[in-house]
Order: C-alpha cells, then sequence, then structure tokens
C-alpha cells in the first residue's frame, strides 16, 4: 500500500504504475490520479476511500538481484515472485488472442492507494492488513510530518515492510532553487527522519526495516513529472563507464565520498570544499543542469544535453517550451514507475516469504493448526484450506450493494465456493456469528473497475459479491471446520466527534435507518447506533469525516435530505480522589448488603488498558505479576480483578477484597453486569466511566439463594458504584485533538491568537530547517474544536495548515455537581439532550444506611 502525510503526492505516484502497467496513457499520468474514483474526491483533490487495484508488469532481474531476493526469500526465484502466479494470469488470458508471455519475469502486483488525511486513518489501517510492503511517501520540502509517522507506526506494528520515495524533488529545483548539496542535505534529513520512527518502533521479527538509498530501498523522484531514480540506475551506468563493480559504485553514490577527478581517485574528505560530493556531482548536477536548459529554453543547449543521456523526441514533443517539455524529457530520461517498480519487486517482500512472520500477528487461533500452517506457507494447493480476510467494503455500482474487499491468505477462493463466513465476535465451537454461505462471483478490482475471474489464488488482494449481507465491516472467510479467526484490525484514533439525524420528513425514517446501516459499512471506522432517547446517532474520528459521511448518507445511501444536529463530542466521567467513605447499598429486599470503595487509577494503566497491553483476555496470573512490576497495583488484589467495563475491555475496572465471605463467587457475574451497566452510563450524565476502580469491600448475603439473584444483585452493585463515585469527588473527563500546524513565521501571530480562544495550549515549535515554515504542535480540546480549520486560515490568511487527530483524555477543572463551573453546564447540556432530568441525582438515592 502506498501511504503518506496528507497531500505528499500518494495518487500521484500511483499513477505512475498504472502508467507504467499500460491502463492510463503515459502523457496525463500525474495529473490523472486514476485511483481516486469518487467525485468528491476529484473535486477536492483528495483521497477518501483506498482504492486497490491489482496489476501486471514485467521486470527482468540482473544477476545480482536475483541473488538478493532468493537469500531474502529463502528459495530459488524459478518460482515466480509472490503472487505472480502464473496461473491467474494465464486463466485470465486464455480466452484473449492477445497473451502475454508468462514468463520468469512476470509480476502481478496488487496496490492501494491510501488516504493520508487523519480522519481517514482507519482506511489505512485496512489497507496495511492486507498488504505485504508499504510505499512511504515524503515530500522533501515539508519533510516527515505528524501523518507520517502514524501510518509508520500502523505499518511496523502490522509488521509491514515500507520502502522510501522522496517526492517533490521538482519543487525543490523550480521553486526553492536549491543548490545540488542543499538537496542531499534535505534528501539525507527525510531519510534520517523516517529511519528514527522505524527504528523506535521496531519489531524484532520484521528484522531491520530501515531504509538506506546505498541499498536500493529509497527512490528520489516527481510523481507529477513522472521521473524519479534509485541510486541503483547511476550505479549501473557509472559502473560500466568507470568499470567499477556495482555494488561498490552504489556505496560510493551517497554519504561523504568524494571523486578526485585530477588524481582520479575516490577520496573521504572533500579538500577544503574544492571537491563536490559524488552524489551531487554525478546524480544532482546533471538533473540540475538539464532542468536549467529546458526552463531557459537554450535550445542547442538541450540538444546536446538530450544526445548525451539518451533521450530522442518525436517531432511533435520537439515544439515543447517549458515544463510540459521538462517533463517529456524527464520522464523518459528516469521514469519513476522504473524506479519504484524496481524497488516493490527486489526490496519487497513477496506474499509466501512475508506471511511467515506476519502470521503471529494474525492468526487468533493456536499458531501450528493446519490455518495457521497454511497460512504461513502461503500455501495455494488443491487441497489446502482457504483463509481470507475482508479487511473493507467497497460500495458497488448497484446502489446498497457492496463488494467486500480482503486478501486471500491461503488455499484459493472461487466462485461458487462453499464458506464458512466468520464474523469478528465468531468463538470457535459456537454457532454465533457464523454463516455457510456460497461466493457468488469473485472480482479483481482495478480502481474503477473490476474484473470478474474464476479463483484468485492465496497472496492476492480481490473483491467477493454476496458476502455483504452477512459481515458488517470486516470478517474472516475459510473452508477449514476448526479455523479460528484472523485478529480484528487495531484502529490508532477513536470516534470521538457525535451528530444526531433525523429525517425532514417522517415517512422517510426506514429509509434513514436502511442508510445507516449501508452507511456503517461503507466505513471501518464510523459507528451509527440508536440512543435511548430515540436518536440516531453518527460518530465519526473528526469533522471533515462527519462531513464526508453525512454527504455520502444522503446522496448515495438515501437520496434525501437529513436535519442534522450541531455536532456534539463524547465525554468520561472520572474520579480525582478516593472515596470519602466505604459505600453501602441494599438490595430491593433488604437482604443483602454491599460495601464498596472507589479509586481512581493512574493515568498509564488506563492508556495500557485502551491500547490492549493490559486486557481481560490475557492470563490473570502473567497480567497481575506485569501490574505489580509497571504499575505498582498489589499482586494478590490484581488477580482478583473481577471484570473491566465497559464492554469487558475499557479502562475501569472491579476487584474484591473481601474476607471469608460465604456464596461470593454466586454474584461474581452479577456484579460484574452491574458495573458493565455502570460503567457504560454512568452517573454524572449517562456518559462512560474512565479510569475507575472499584473495591469490593464486604458483602452480606442472604443464605437463600433464591434471594440473591441476578435481579437482588446487579442493580444494587450499579447503585453502590454510583454512591462511592460521588463521594470520590468525581470529574469530567474531556477528548483533546492534538493540533499539529505548519505555518510560515510572519504568520504565527495569529494562531496563538485562535489557539488561546480556543483553549488550547502550545506545547512545541520547531523551525523546518531551509524553509520559512514552523511547525507548531498544541493540544486543544475537540468541544472547541469545531470550525477551528476555517478560522485558522483566516486568521493567518490561509498560510496554516491545521492537522487534528485525537491525543487523549484530560480532566476538566472545576466540580460538575456545581450548575455554575464549566463542568456543570457540560452536564447541564448533556442531560437536557438525553432527555434526563436536569440536576444529577443526589448522593442520598443510592447511599443507604445500616
Amino acid at each position: 500500500s502506498v501511504i503518506a502525510h496528507v497531500d505528499h503526492g500518494k495518487s500521484t505516484l500511483t499513477d505512475s504504475l498504472v502508467a507504467k502497467a499500460g491502463i492510463i496513457a503515459q502523457k496525463h499520468a500525474g495529473e490523472t490520479r486514476y485511483t481516486d474514483t469518487r467525485a468528491d474526491e476529484a473535486e477536492r483533490g483528495i483521497t477518501i476511500k483506498s482504492t486497490g487495484i491489482s496489476m501486471f508488469f514485467e521486470y527482468s532481474m540482473s544477476d545480482a538481484e536475483r541473488a538478493e531476493v532468493t537469500s531474502a526469500e529463502g528459495r530459488n526465484v524459478e518460482v515466480t515472485v509472490g503472487s505472480a502466479d502464473a496461473v491467474l494470469a494465464s486463466q485470465e488470458h486464455s480466452e484473449t488472442s492477445d497473451t502475454p508471455n508468462i514468463t520468469d519475469n512476470s509480476y502481478l502486483i496488487n496496490l492501494i492507494d491510501s488516504p493520508g488525511h487523519v480522519d481517514f486513518s482507519s482506511e489505512v489501517t485496512a489497507a496495511l492488513r492486507i498488504t505485504d510492503g508499504a510505499l512511504v511517501v515524503v515530500d522533501t520540502i515539508e519533510g516527515v510530518c505528524v501523518q507520517t509517522e502514524t501510518v509508520l507506526r500502523q505499518a511496523i506494528s502490522e509488521r509491514v515492510k515500507p520502502v522510501l520515495h522522496v517526492n517533490k524533488v521538482d519543487r525543490a529545483l523550480l521553486e526553492l532553487q536549491l543548490s545540488p548539496e542543499d538537496m542531499y542535505q534535505s534528501f539525507a534529513r527525510a531519510i534520517e527522519s523516517v529511519n528514527v520512527i522505524i527504528a523506535t518502533y521496531n519489531d524484532e521479527l520484521l528484522g531491520d526495516c530501515q531504509v538506506y538509498p546505498e541499498k536500493g530501498t529509497v527512490s528520489f523522484g516527481s510523481g507529477l513529472h513522472q521521473w524519479g531514480f534509485t541510486l541503483c540506475k547511476f550505479a549501473r551506468m557509472y559502473s560500466e563507464k568507470f568499470g567499477i563493480a556495482f555494488d561498490k559504485m552504489m556505496i560510493k553514490l551517497w554519504g561523504d565520498n568524494y571523486f578526485d577527478a585530477k588524481g582520479k581517485k575516490w577520496v573521504r574528505n572533500d579538500k577544503d570544499g574544492t571537491l563536490e560530493r559524488a552524489f551531487c556531482q554525478f546524480i544532482m548536477s546533471p538533473i540540475c543542469k538539464m532542468f536549467a536548459a529546458i526552463m531557459e529554453d537554450k535550445k542547442a543547449k538541450i540538444q546536446k544535453l538530450l544526445k548525451v543521456v539518451g533521450v530522442s523526441l518525436k517531432k511533435d514533443e520537439e515544439e515543447l517550451v517549458g515544463k510540459p517539455l521538462l517533463k517529456r524529457v524527464m520522464q523518459k530520461w528516469l521514469p519513476v514507475g522504473d524506479a519504484i517498480l524496481e524497488m516493490i519487486v527486489v526490496k519487497l517482500p513477496s506474499p509466501a516469504s512475508a506471511q511467515r512472520y506476519r502470521v503471529d500477528n494474525l492468526y487468533d487461533g493456536p499458531l501450528d493448526d493446519a490455518a495457521a500452517n497454511a497460512i504461513r506457507t502461503c500455501d495455494t494447493g488443491p487441497d489446502a484450506p482457504l483463509m481470507m480476510y475482508i479487511s473493507k467494503m467497497v460500495p458497488s455500482s448497484d446502489r446498497g450493494r457492496f463488494f467486500a474487499f480482503g486478501r486471500v491468505f491461503s488455499g484459493r477462493i472461487a466462485t461458487g465456493q462453499k464458506v464458512r463466513i466468520m464474523g469478528p465476535n465468531y468463538v470457535p465451537g459456537k454457532k454465533s456469528d457464523l454463516w455457510i454461505k456460497n461466493i457468488q462471483r469473485t472480482l479483481i478490482m482495478m480502481g474503477r473497475v473490476q474484473e470478474q475471474v474464476q479463483d484468485i489464488p492465496a497472496g492476492n488482494t480481490c473483491g467477493l459479491v454476496g458476502v455483504d449481507q452477512y459481515l458488517l465491516k470486516s470478517g474472516t472467510i475459510t473452508t477449514l471446520e476448526e479455523a479460528h479467526c484472523i485478529k480484528t484490525m487495531k484502529f490508532s484514533v477513536s470516534p470521538v466527534v457525535r451528530c444526531a439525524v433525523e429525517p425532514k420528513r417522517a415517512q422517510d425514517l426506514p429509509k434513514l435507518v436502511e442508510g445507516l446501516k449501508r452507511l456503517a459499512k461503507s466505513d471501518p471506522m464510523v459507528l451509527c447506533y440508536t440512543e435511548e432517547s430515540g436518536e440516531h446517532i453518527i460518530a465519526a474520528t473528526g469533522e471533515l469525516h462527519l462531513e464526508i459521511c453525512l454527504k455520502d448518507l444522503q446522496e448515495d445511501f438515501m437520496g434525501t435530505d437529513v436535519k442534522v444536529s450541531d455536532p456534539v463530542v463524547s465525554y468520561r466521567e472520572s474520579i480525582s480522589g478516593n472515596s470519602s467513605q466505604t459505600c453501602l447499598s441494599k438490595s430491593a429486599n433488604k437482604h443483602n448488603r454491599l460495601y464498596m470503595e472507589a479509586l481512581p487509577l493512574s493515568d498509564e494503566l488506563a492508556d495500557a488498558i485502551e491500547s490492549g497491553k493490559v486486557s481481560a483476555k490475557d492470563d490473570p496470573k502473567l497480567r497481575a505479576r506485569a501490574m505489580a512490576d509497571e504499575y505498582g497495583w498489589d499482586v494478590t488484589e490484581a488477580r482478583k480483578i473481577w471484570s473491566f467495563g465497559p464492554d469487558g475491555s475499557g479502562p475501569n475496572l472491579v476487584y474484591d477484597v473481601t474476607k471469608g465471605v460465604n456464596y461470593l463467587l454466586e454474584i461474581k457475574e452479577s456484579v460484574a453486569a452491574g458495573f458493565q451497566w455502570a460503567a457504560k452510563q454512568s452517573v454524572l450524565c449517562d456518559e462512560q466511566m474512565r479510569s475507575v476502580c472499584f473495591k469490593l469491600m464486604d458483602v452480606t448475603l442472604h443464605a437463600d439463594a433464591i434471594h440473591r439473584g441476578m435481579g437482588q444483585i446487579m442493580p444494587t452493585s450499579r447503585r453502590v458504584m454510583f454512591a462511592s463515585m460521588l463521594t470520590a469527588s468525581p470529574i469530567l473527563q474531556e477528548p483533546v485533538f492534538l493540533v499539529d500546524i505548519s505555518v510560515p513565521q510572519d504568520a504565527m501571530g495569529g494562531c496563538y491568537g485562535v489557539l488561546t480562544r480556543r483553549r488550547g495550549v502550545v506545547f512545541s515549535e520547531e523551525q523546518r530547517p531551509g524553509t520559512p515554515m514552523v511547525q507548531m504542535k498544541a493540544h486543544m480540546p475537540v468541544m472547541e474544536s469545531f470550525g477551528f480549520n476555517a478560522d485558522v486560515r483566516a486568521a493567518t490568511g490561509g498560510k496554516a495548515f491545521p492537522q487534528m487527530v485525537f491525543s487523549h483524555w484530560q480532566s476538566m477543572n472545576g466540580d460538575p455537581l456545581d450548575a455554575t463551573t464549566k463542568p456543570g453546564e457540560v452536564v447541564i447540556k448533556v442531560r437536557q439532550r438525553k432527555g434526563l432530568a436536569p440536576e444529577v441525582p443526589p448522593l442520598d438515592r443510592f447511599l443507604d444506611r445500616l
């Protein structure tokens, strides 16, 4: 998949490969943006949905590359690398007459162009799950931005190997007019910052996946002008000329190596600035000369240079001047498609080698059963079990239906095959979330069009028809009875911005409900649900995401307008101290008493639970050990954790410190259920709790089992939790965005003004070396973020580019029980919106006396 920060040129770069595969014309490549298929994508100029495309290439390796790939794959390259199963292509083309010749040099590349906008990072996660390599694109001028770091981190946690492309070199030459040495420095900086990120999140099983130009894992170029190169291209050319070995030449072309023409030898230092660095002398200078000659329109010089580099222009191309001519010349001299294809084929792993180390991350069951072994070997044999993961749904041309888009990890998926469709909540051996159905059609996704084929072997991405009725967003498809699911994806963002929708005309209500169902399918991250007050809520990750979702809902999924409330923010309820007393509640029949206290969890532990480091599924003893070592818990208490909540996995917990209570385990379920309910809808304003921990101090139970059933204990445990929460000085937590603004120095004042008005705190600003841009980072409450982009642009004259991503939860200052404070106002507003009584219920409603 192609991943990068917003507007660093992913879609433009993808065009070069699409053009190389012969799907679009060379002269339009770079402007078409073939993978932006939706109308609003073309109009806004951003990618919104990730688009998959499978393409067929010819690439003949040199012997050195063959050897490299063989050592990496641990097998002969006679097998066409990876998913380029000759079978597939020959089946596709057996009907047509112009069969491409399937040889050892044929490759099938499944490419996914993903969005860079922070609101759509769930699309990136979905794309990374089903690919083995990532092409990271970095803008040479802006360098590594926030979102580059986020997507790289996602890639490495999914064990996807990165290669780097430094994009927009043409801007550095034409707009900034940098000298070759400055260019080298800016490239080196970008590569270094990417490597720092990779090293920070490194995974042992992936091995060293840092990128180095001299190893051929970095390319430079320009997507818009469709030219680019890796050092291999020039090293090949010069190694023949100088008669040096190819691999030695590669090392010489990067870093502190200088060629002394007088002494005809290589030296390590530049002799007091008299010599030019090899990278500049042999690579950047010729490119700079070519640019200068064409932009200054020196006809004779152009002809001479073209002869040297061996580019011949057609008659009609010779009349071009300026940038069009530049594009044609550079495109013929250094085609970017070749550079990137070479990196993909030689440096990125094939499915067969990648699934070996990815299987632990993918498969949920035991790592030695039939399914795991088939995934590990990427088995395409006739009796291999089928394992396929569906990562997202793609809306199809007929309204309301979807193609399920995913990747086959083992076996092969065929039209009409009978398969087991397992949803994310399927438990092996149970019947829930499982359907056994036939697959109607299998398709190869080709950007805007789909090609129907008979079957698709392992290692490829494909689309399925007829699965969308059963799966909501993602799931596993298999033919093996005892197979477990493939793990569900972890997203790096959470939906915090919500708004309520209602139809304009009452008779459109069924349409709205149906439309919301489809919307929930079409996007991996969006949540659609109904509140108890009957509102239909859409929750999204940010303002832009919400806007796109509403637009989709109205235009594609419903066809009628809806009324949309102002966006609202989710809050969390927490406590700032321990309970002032041990709280007691009696059950409805007065025969059972529960004693409880509340205390706050540390922020570190709450974050660890949210990120899944500590989870309810872990082995209790190991978990207790880890909590004692890292978060200062007592081991015996940590072993007695009854439940995490809400939803069995949230950052709140109940544990038991009682001594010698009879029948205690009989009420464990009931207390846990009451806790789940309380954590989901807490006492202040029915929002979820966060980082609250309840201690069960003592229990007095009735001796007769019938008087201590679920109906008696569950409401009581909820009441005693509310009481202990109200005595522990409750607080509201609000979500906070990390705002990343790149802005020229002269316009910084405007940003500060806007941030201060919106309770924002700037915590870092750094100057971008070599540019007038400053990168500011600030924290700003989500509640204040609506309309922020427009405000900042207005205050800085459109010079600032803000990007917001959910960062953390932060406590609001003030007492939420006092209606005059800020949190108090929020509580009253939320309660009114949910149709509750405006004041928080008093303590004596929950606290009983002995």
